[in-house]
């Protein structure tokens, strides 16, 4: 999922009355450019020099966000094609419910966005917006779809693990993360399920809707018969991956 957001538009086309609404489904930071420029860019004006300087650093101010695992969303006019480069790249949502501004000058200035992801227009509310939106950024795990299965213990889940998954998800389109019962079978396996739950969801963020995670026994052996329809096959990943060890993270985190 695209956790850098820009909600963007002529001045009164509704933007932060969207970004309000949509902020809390994603439990996303919120930046308005009005509060921005209040609090923290009071050095800059509104000419073309300083709107692109405003641009980049409420991209900056989105970039830390993302880092650090969140979701941003910037509210605000990012007129021309220049600010919304500087802005840098983003799912960018168009709110084309207006003509025309309530500023001259913007309106001027205002050039509509040759790429956009979504393009929100008069029709319709905000709340109504924000659950398309929703749905688009975080869509709904189908049990009915052909979904990669993945079986392990996690103990603990590492990169190696989310690599690994991710690769089944672009090949697949959603997956199953099997999670073996093994806790307190050996000193191999300190975790609860709710433990590795929390880990995984933590590593495949990115990826919201289009997992599930699920308890099983402790699965020791596999087997099927002939004509199952099942694709049974080995991710190979590259040589640092691979050698990632599930020993050495625990052996470093004292479990």
């Amino acid at each position: 999922m695209q956790r850098k957001i820009l909600i963007m538009g002529l001045p009164g086309a509704g933007k932060t009355t969207l970004a309000r609404e949509l902020a809390p489904l994603l439990n996303a930071v919120l930046f308005n450019a009005d509060e921005v420029r209040a609090n923290v860019n009071r050095d800059l004006g509104f000419s073309v020099k300083d709107r692109i300087e405003q641009a980049r650093r409420m991209g900056w101010l989105c970039d830390q966000v993302v880092k650090a695992g969140g979701t941003a969303i910037a509210d605000f006019i990012c007129p021309t094609a220049e600010t919304r480069d500087a802005f840098g790249p983003a799912l960018t949502i168009w709110l084309d419910r207006i003509r025309e501004g309530r500023f001259q000058d913007t309106n001027k200035l205002f050039a509509a966005p040759e790429k956009y992801d979504m393009r929100v227009t008069a029709e319709g509310s905000p709340r109504h917006w924000a659950e398309r939106i929703l749905q688009e950024l975080r869509p709904v795990f189908d049990p009915k779809k052909p979904t990669a299965l993945f079986l392990g213990r996690y103990q603990p889940f590492h990169d190696g693990h989310r690599r690994l998954i991710e690769e089944g998800i672009r090949r697949v389109g959603q997956a199953c993360v099997a999670v073996r019962d093994t806790q307190g079978t050996n000193e191999k396996n300190p975790f609860s399920f709710f433990d590795v739950k929390q880990r995984i969801e933590a590593g495949l963020s990115a990826f919201a809707g289009r997992y599930v995670i699920v308890p099983l026994p402790n699965i020791s052996h596999v087997f099927y018969g002939r004509d199952v329809g099942y694709a049974v096959e080995r991710i190979y990943l590259d040589d640092v991956i691979e050698a990632v060890s599930a020993t050495k993270i625990r052996d470093e985190a004292g479990a």
